[in-house]
């Protein structure tokens, strides 16, 4: 018999590509781990997950009663034990275009929806649908949701980033997009509610992201996964209001309006009224892409209908006051926190953007050693903007070296014993201990 030391196996993994794709997801997870690992597990005091990124785990946020009815239903009607056809449920789609057309000045049909598996699907779909168009390149913003560029990188797209600009509200650097684009770039990817920053685009604003693509010929990709949740002088426009100025592809999903990201419902829709997407082949491209894929279960899909329709303005309203309410403790408490510029009040999302200022503190040479020491002395996760996904507090020097932007990450497993404490206005946030003497 063949020695199994010197047998060749047809499925064994290349090291080279192992040893690259192990480098990658070691950078993503080392900053949620070095922080989670640096807490100390004897200070009896809970750990406050600021760096939590799923609403749902605090018992201050609930999913409304119709969408829990809703569920029941649609699993009582044993109409839903069946396969979904390839671009989701027709009830589904018809819902959810429905949804979206209460905010536009003209009709989606279902058949411009797509129901995807969560909004994280969405992002792949239309990412490999431009790896179809041969060399081609996106951009994406600065700061920005960093899963964007893994899967970009993932599917071989050249990624160029433009920036947000603080002192204007963290509107896009149109001009920087100009110069960035040229006539290999496909899109231009716009996070509005924003994660990571908390801002929320004016009408204005985005009429001329809109204007700016149309003259670089170049499609907007619209990730409105925070869609609504606007508390405020800014209120919320979909980007697809300027369809007929330029296609626009919305990603979406019910996790964060609903407070449900682990019922995995999201979609992709078409908004060009002018049939751009359809002439340039984007569309068979999406049904091609669509193709293989499992899509999301066809319980929360036959649910979806009522979900959308029933869901009454009280529970919204409820929803967008915690936010608020949230913002505002939160923005509060860090004036009061010397080493800490905040550039903005966040309007919008689940997310706050500030600086810190290292010079003020002794001991401390970046962010990601103040989000341990923070883990350490007072069991408190916060994550560094340029690390990980970006999460409800990020603390970001905007000048940080190149070096300390990574690529993506996957969320962090938050241990079972290190339960989440809810009550922070009861909650001492800051240590003076690294506080250089003056």
């Amino acid at each position: 018999m063949e020695n199994e030391a010197e047998k060749r196996w047809g499925f064994e993994v290349k090291k080279e590509l192992n040893r690259a794709r192990e480098a990658e997801v070691a950078a993503l997870r080392y900053a949620s781990v070095s922080l989670m690992e640096s807490v100390d597990k004897n200070d009896p005091r809970p750990v406050i997950p600021l760096g939590h990124g799923d609403p749902a785990a605090f018992p201050c946020f609930r999913t409304a009663a119709v969408a829990e009815d809703a569920i029941v239903d649609s699993v009582r009607s044993s109409m839903f034990n069946c396969y979904a056809p390839m671009f989701g449920l027709p009830l589904a789609r018809r819902a959810v275009a429905e949804y979206l057309n209460r905010d536009l000045p003209y009709k989606l049909s279902a058949d411009d929806i797509y129901i995807t598996l969560g909004c994280m699907e969405a992002v792949e779909i239309i990412l490999t649908v431009i790896t179809r168009l041969g060399a081609a390149n996106i951009l994406l913003p600065r700061p920005g949701w960093p899963f964007y560029e893994s899967f970009a990188k993932r599917n071989h797209i050249e990624v160029r980033h433009f920036d947000l600009l603080p002192e204007r509200g963290w509107e896009v650097d149109l001009e920087a997009v100009e110069a960035l684009a040229d006539e290999n770039t496909a899109a231009i990817v716009i996070i509005n509610p924003c994660n990571p920053c908390g801002n929320v685009l004016t009408y204005q604003h985005l009429q001329k992201i809109a204007e700016t693509a149309r003259k670089l010929g170049i499609l907007v990709i619209a990730d409105e996964v925070y869609g609504h949740l606007a508390f405020g002088s800014t209120p919320y426009i979909p980007m697809g209001v300027f369809g007929s100025i330029v296609p626009v592809i919305t990603l979406g999903s019910i996790s964060k309006r609903w407070i449900v990201p682990g019922w995995r419902f999201g979609w992709l829709a078409t908004n060009d009224p002018n049939g751009v997407l359809q002439k340039s082949g984007i569309v068979g491209s999406i049904k091609a892409c669509l193709g293989v894929r499992s899509g999301p279960s066809t319980l929360i899909q036959g649910a979806v209908p009522q979900i959308l329709e029933k869901t009454d303005e009280e529970y919204f309203s409820k929803i967008i006051g915690l936010l608020r309410e949230t913002a505002d403790i939160c923005y509060d408490k860090i004036k009061e926190i010397p080493c800490i510029t905040r550039p903005n009040k966040p309007e919008g999302s689940m997310f706050i953007m500030v600086k810190l200022n290292l010079s003020l503190l002794e001991g401390i040479n970046s962010d990601m050693e103040f989000a341990v020491q923070l883990a350490k002395e007072e069991s408190v996760i916060v994550l560094p903007a340029n690390t990980v996904i970006p999460k409800p507090i990020q603390w970001k020097d905007v000048n940080l070296p190149e070096e300390w932007i990574l690529e993506g990450a996957a969320p962090p497993a938050i241990p079972k014993q290190l339960e989440p404490n809810t009550e922070l206005q009861n909650v001492t946030q800051y240590s003076d201990v690294h506080k250089k003497s003056t």
